[in-house]
């Protein structure tokens, strides 16, 4: 009995010296594969293909070092698989949701089981690996996937608030037709950021003093130049990885399967919009304003009556801070 205490003790005094190397968690997960009808913008609706019967997905928010298990049960009438972008699938490389390469598809009605390690951290997601041109570009089919670190950065220590931005693209002329769109000849005339246009978009709240991490994904099959204003952007990640000497800018290109993480101090109160460059992009097919623009609210700011947005009814996890 006084050697199983001692050794008790001898493991909480180790892990209490090198937090870093915490013990792995076991987490499961169950993921649905649904055919939803969204609200995109006003007057445009469209067909997906929607994970837990939403667009994005639902965040999948994990340490480093954690074992996956996920379930997915497909209840479309077209086969899907999951990929999961930026996992290295050490040893595991049959759940990497290749079809016809590392699995099968999953047909309609059955269930498939991922298991694997997630052996580096960052901003992930993840997306259908079936028909990519469609059931990504235009059907929804993606998500993010966070790890965290097991030993944070300097700079990681100080973000009081995380902000997931994914920017798709979508078209109208197949919005109600599954099994089409997405080929290169297709034209996107509707772009979004997690899956709604403004004015269906929403605002992100801070105060002074805030420090806040956008985590920016490319999910659609074109590059989104993201503008925020009245601020400098750090740009410190790229597709999960901590950059060697970070650097500011204040537009930052997000394009297809890219991921940029900055960090930005939020001390310049007022209300700022955060949109992409591209001219198109701010159209909800070619009707301005629209596209992926959100605005920054800082607390104690006055609610003018001309603000475009003084009757919008919020939505706290429009940017994802719930995880399954």
């Amino acid at each position: 009995m006084k050697l199983i205490k001692h050794a008790v003790w001898g493991l909480i005094c180790f892990i209490a010296l090198f937090p870093g190397l915490s013990l792995a968690e076991q987490r499961e997960f169950n993921m649905t594969i649904d055919e939803v009808t969204i609200d995109v913008a006003p007057g445009f609706t469209n067909k997906v293909f929607a994970f837990n019967g939403q667009v994005p997905g639902p965040l999948i928010h994990v340490k480093e070092g954690d074992d996956l298990t996920i379930h997915v049960t497909n209840n479309t009438a077209l086969a899907h698989t999951m990929h999961w972008h930026g996992v290295n699938q050490t040893g595991t490389w049959k759940n990497d949701g290749v079809p016809g390469v590392t699995q099968p598809q999953i047909e309609p009605g059955d269930t498939f089981t991922y298991k694997f390690k997630v052996d580096r951290p960052g901003t992930l997601w993840y997306h259908c690996h079936v028909n990519v041109w469609e059931h990504v570009a235009t059907r929804g089919m993606w998500g993010p996937l966070i790890i965290d670190p097991k030993s944070p950065s300097k700079l990681e220590k100080k973000v009081t608030q995380d902000v997931i931005m994914m920017m798709s693209t979508w078209e109208s002329t197949y919005a109600n037709a599954y099994g089409k769109g997405g080929a290169p000849q297709d034209v996107s005339d509707f772009f979004s950021v997690n899956g709604r246009s403004f004015p269906f978009t929403q605002p992100i709240r801070v105060k002074k003093g805030d420090v806040v991490r956008f985590r920016m994904i490319g999910a659609g099959d074109e590059v989104h130049e993201m503008h925020l204003h009245g601020h400098d952007q750090l740009v410190a990640f790229k597709d999960g990885y901590p950059l060697p000497v970070p650097y500011y800018d204040d537009t930052t290109p997000v394009g297809p399967g890219e991921r940029y993480d900055t960090i930005v101090d939020m001390n310049n109160p007022g209300r700022f919009i955060f949109h992409d460059h591209v001219d198109k992009h701010m159209s909800n097919n070619g009707a301005m304003l629209g596209g992926p623009l959100t605005i920054i609210e800082y607390e104690g700011i006055p609610v003018d009556s001309w603000y475009a947005w003084k009757d919008i009814a919020y939505n706290p996890d429009f940017f994802y801070s719930e995880s399954m």
